[in-house]
């Protein structure tokens, strides 16, 4: 048996007894080692109707779609059409944030690698026509500055529906059709689709949450986010073997598995390659390129990115020096959890690597010595948390929903927070499968952060 046949072996036994074991409803997933594709699926597109997963099910993959926008960006910058740092307004010059100066030294770079500074979830809705980005640009003009411009990482998905509108008015046409005539054609994929009404022609999954924390998954009471949002990851899905076509491209230094050349060799390996360091945090990337999460797990060069939308999630993984790709895309449940299961068993036999470790909290941690570094509240749109230390010397971090978060029906959570890394603490108990580390970044070590970073970096706004 091949490498290959082994994993197809190993899928059909253990996918349904991992799906059981981790909650998930459904899954489909898919490697690609030096060109030969191989594809498995599992479970059931919705718990309310019972019809089965398989490999040709599309799933959303969410924020994987920003690897996507990013392409169609370098794309123009190969035909020399965009510079990568030059001020976005070169390209939109209507593009306004609440600091003007700010808004002005913003160039292409930042927004690819989350470095631009401006706070970046927001999920404005401005409808489904085809002007949707574009309205949401608009109405960012209020939206405030954490940061310098190139000063910090910061996940930022309204930078990448900035980018999406770049892209739209350098092509002269909306975003899904830059993703159809720029990728999805010249790929050569047949099963994608860019929102729902493309979506229902194929076999297509809904996402799952529970109706509250503890209670049984049900399927999701909507298929996606808004429109506005997608490029930075609201509507785009497929099968595992179409997201697969799309990572071949970027193995392949910009050609296609057809032949066909969407990137150039030089630009595919920039997309890839260090531009921004993040906090050590363990549940994200150790940096980012343009475009691409790095992980240096064994200092094997392994790239990817996540994706979450209502109630899906997606994992994207690149190992270059090993010409492998992983998709596994899933509808709900543990998914962190199932995706180490899967991730790690197939990385272990074709590649010999491990998946970087998640975070745990030490077994015995040093006391937190909180004082004026850690303690007060950081704030962002969504939420408002506040850390601060009991009587017993423990120290909690409060987050408290609101705007979008609180119309979801987000709860107010406290969390235990214990001594990690430095000026990174880490939350004692488990939450969504994972313990979810809290870097306090800014300022001198002696006096109060500046940023509450966990992959977001919340900006200090009390003591």
């Amino acid at each position: 048996m091949t490498n290959l046949d082994q994993i197809r072996a190993w899928w059909e036994e253990r996918l349904p007894v991992l799906l059981d074991e981790y909650g998930v409803p459904g899954a489909a997933v898919a490697v690609d080692l030096a060109g030969e594709v191989t594809d498995h699926g599992a479970g059931v597109l919705s718990l309310s109707t019972g019809v089965e997963a398989n490999a040709d099910t599309l799933f959303q993959i969410g924020s994987i779609t920003k690897v996507w926008t990013a392409t169609l960006v370098m794309q123009l910058i190969d035909e020399g059409l965009v510079e990568l740092d030059a001020p976005v307004r070169t390209y939109l010059p209507e593009f306004r944030i609440a600091d003007e100066s700010a808004a002005a030294a913003t160039t292409v770079r930042h927004l690819l690698t989350h470095t631009a500074g401006f706070e970046g979830d927001i999920f404005t809705d401005t409808g489904k026509n085809d002007d949707c980005v574009e309205k949401y640009v608009a109405t960012l003009s209020d939206i405030p500055q954490l940061f310098a411009p190139g000063q910090l990482f910061s996940y930022n998905n309204a930078g990448y529906c900035v980018l999406g509108r770049l892209v739209e008015v350098m092509r002269g046409k909306p975003y899904g059709a830059c993703l159809r005539d720029h990728l999805f054609t010249p790929l050569g994929l047949t099963h994608v689709a860019h929102g729902a009404d493309e979506a229902i022609l194929h076999r297509a999954a809904v996402g799952h949450l529970p109706p509250s924390p503890g209670e049984p998954l049900q399927p999701a009471p909507v298929w996606s986010i808004a429109p506005s949002n997608s490029p930075a990851g609201s509507l785009l899905a497929m099968r595992p073997r179409d997201l697969l076509a799309f990572a071949r491209m970027h193995l392949n230094h910009g050609t296609a598995g057809n032949g066909m050349v969407v990137l150039s060799e030089a630009t595919a390996k920039a997309m890839r390659e260090r531009e921004a360091e993040l906090p050590r945090l363990g549940v994200m990337g150790d940096a980012w390129g343009l475009g691409w999460e790095i992980f240096d797990g064994e200092s094997t060069g392994m790239i990817g990115h996540d994706g979450t939308t209502i109630g899906q999630s997606a994992f994207l993984r690149l190992v270059p020096e090993h010409d492998l790709a992983i998709a596994l895309l899933t509808n709900g449940g543990n998914t962190l959890g199932f995706y180490h299961a899967v991730v790690g068993h197939i990385l272990r036999e074709l590649a010999d690597l491990d998946l970087p470790a998640m975070p745990v909290p030490p077994a015995d941690p040093r006391p937190v010595e909180a004082g004026g570094r850690f303690l007060g509240t950081y704030s962002s749109r969504m939420f408002d948390n506040t850390v601060t230390q009991d009587d017993d010397r423990r120290v909690w971090v409060t987050r408290v929903p609101k705007g979008l978060a609180a119309e979801m029906g987000m709860t107010t959570t406290t969390i235990e927070l214990v001594a990690f890394d430095g000026d990174t603490l880490i939350a004692k108990e488990e939450e969504h499968g994972f313990h979810q580390p809290y870097a306090f970044v800014g300022g001198t070590p002696d006096s109060p952060a500046q940023f509450l970073h966990t992959g977001r970096a919340d900006r200090r706004t009390a003591r």
